[in-house]
């Protein structure tokens, strides 16, 4: 009897010593919204790896872009549920740090999805396009394109947010940097001195926003004659103002995203060019780490050179400018994630 019961101790210490096996894990994805066609291709891409590996999903999101509150309330949830790792897209990217430092000191894996917190190492590890560079690449193309008369640009600037999150810093910095206008502090937008500036709004990052923000723009100088968006939906809502007044055709439009509609609108002249990112690739890396997390500890490692994983950028046009690497539309559609 005695041999029996400690036979049985012995084989529950054991158990209690094993890692988790993939059933018994579980990961949370966080994201802005659940109706930006970016989000639902991460949570498409995060949902088909966890059911591939084994490990148990629970998608949250905040109800408009900017809800810092909802995404706090979700990641309470996931350390409350004994989740092994969080995926965030965070839209208010300094305010939600506490709520992920409390995450990470209950044993959780914290990756940041897209958009890199405030500061970067709040996050085990951050999986993102390069979003200065995204920026950069359709703000050369831009100059190029007007050639001489990039000197004489009005350009309308279309932001996420007031809050500034980072990915909307990087990718409107890179812009101007690309385009070549002189940048003031390169972790906020607004402060530059250039007069080809025309002004900037926010969007929330949808087309309705978008629509607002360049009727505003508009209304404080009518010969706009650029404009950068955050995305394509907000690029689309651009559109649809320019349209309204009979302008759509004289203003080039520049975005950043490259999902299939987006490249449509490539395609079909809306916008003249759009740097394309893998929401996909990110959301699957992101748990493939929570994945080698739960095993045997592992973090994930940086690109070389680089704070995070890089997932990578091109620019799609049909309208390729000399010293801008591009790839066409039909290329851009081939690799756009729907």
């Amino acid at each position: 009897m005695i041999r029996k019961l400690l036979a049985t101790a012995s084989v529950l210490a054991a158990m209690a010593a094993a890692p988790a096996s993939a059933e018994d894990i579980s990961a949370c994805l966080i994201t802005k919204t659940d109706t930006n066609p970016f989000f639902v291709k991460m949570r498409e891409g995060a949902t088909a790896k966890a059911e591939e590996l084994g490990i148990k999903l629970n998608s949250y999101a905040g109800k408009v872009d900017g809800d810092n509150e909802t995404q706090v309330a979700a990641v309470e949830t996931c350390i409350a549920n004994g989740a092994k790792g969080i995926l965030i897209t965070a839209s208010d990217t300094s305010g939600i740090v506490p709520t992920l430092q409390q995450a990470r000191d209950a044993g959780l894996l914290v990756i940041a999805l897209d958009t890199p917190l405030e500061p970067i190492d709040a996050a085990d590890m951050t999986f993102a396009t390069d979003n200065f560079l995204a920026g950069e690449l359709i703000g050369k193309w831009a100059a190029a394109k007007l050639g001489a008369e990039a000197a004489n640009a009005k350009i309308a600037m279309l932001d996420l947010a007031v809050s500034q999150p980072t990915v909307g810093v990087l990718r409107d910095q890179g812009f101007m940097k690309g385009f070549g206008i002189e940048l003031g502090d390169p972790n906020r937008w607004g402060d530059e001195t250039d007069p080809r500036i025309v002004g900037h709004d926010v969007t929330s990052g949808n087309e309705e926003g978008g629509r607002k923000a360049m009727e505003n723009l508009l209304a404080k100088d009518p010969l706009v004659n650029v404009v950068y968006t955050i995305n394509e939906p907000a690029a689309a809502g651009a559109y649809e103002a320019l349209k309204a007044i009979g302008r759509e055709k004289d203003v080039l439009i520049v975005s950043v995203d490259g999902g299939c509609p987006g490249v449509d609108n490539v395609a079909s002249g809306v916008i003249g060019a759009t740097s394309q990112q893998y929401p996909l690739l990110m959301a699957s890396k992101g748990i493939e780490a929570i994945a080698a997390w739960a095993k045997d500890g592992t973090k994930p490692q940086a690109t070389d050179g680089k704070d995070f994983f890089d997932t990578g950028v091109s620019l799609v046009t049909d309208n390729p400018v000399d010293g801008v690497e591009s790839i066409s539309v039909e290329e851009g559609k081939s690799l756009c994630w729907g």
